[in-house]
């Protein structure tokens, strides 16, 4: 079923009017009225554009629903909300799949539209800094933001199983352009790395209820990888 563009324009929208509103000492201390900001109607159909890129086949505009949506689960455990939602909007919105500049030309956009939309330069820099974490999927210890945004983007890991076979396979459709075996060894590679590390979710909820399932998963898709 085709994602519902009109429910993430609606998001897009109420996401950056609450992004444009100052908090902690600021909402108390700044003006109520500021500069006229750009119009974020056609930065959500630049956005949006980009998400449904033919190049597409896991990186598309289901994808950021489902990051949204899982966000949405883990939203009590962010520490800025509306920068955490805004990441998941730009953290795959460049994307060649033979490209490895996809995270950071992503940050870069993020500054530039959200500084035309109005946004406070910290709260712009802290989208960045999320987007740029997307690459190693590693934040620190008591980056909620990061853990938040991080665990989100790999909910994908703890799909039932069909899901998550549909997952890959779509993730192999990305990569229609590598030879099989070439594809396969990588591939492997990249489970192997995702097994090793002590923890794939950083968040209570991620912990309790994706960790052990997308650890199932892995597994699953390394041994057919590596069979006979």
């Amino acid at each position: 079923m085709p994602t519902d563009t009109a429910r993430l324009e609606a998001r897009w929208h109420a996401t950056v009017d609450a992004a444009r509103r100052p908090t902690g000492a600021a909402a108390t201390t700044l003006p109520s009225t500021t500069a006229p900001a750009a119009d974020p109607a056609p930065y959500a159909a630049r956005l949006l554009r980009a998400w449904a890129e033919p190049q597409r086949r896991y990186h598309t505009t289901a994808h950021l629903a489902a990051v949204l949506d899982h966000i949405d689960v883990l939203a009590d455990h962010a520490a800025d909300l509306p920068a955490v939602q805004l990441a998941a909007w730009f953290h795959d919105v460049v994307y060649r799949p033979d490209r490895s500049e996809n995270e950071e030309r992503s940050a870069a956009l993020a500054e530039r539209a959200l500084a035309e939309l109005g946004l406070a330069p910290a709260r712009t820099a802290e989208v960045a800094r999320l987007v740029r974490l997307t690459v190693t999927h590693d934040p620190a210890p008591g980056d909620r933001d990061g853990e938040v945004l991080c665990d989100a983007d790999l909910a994908v890991l703890a799909g039932t199983p069909e899901a998550y076979a549909a997952y890959a396979a779509a993730v192999r459709d990305e990569y229609g352009f590598v030879p099989d075996d070439a594809f396969r060894a990588g591939r492997a590679a990249v489970l192997r790395q995702l097994l090793a590390l002590p923890r794939l979710f950083r968040t209570p909820h991620g912990t309790a209820y994706w960790e052990a399932p997308a650890r199932h998963n892995l597994a699953a898709e390394l041994e057919g990888l590596e069979g006979p």
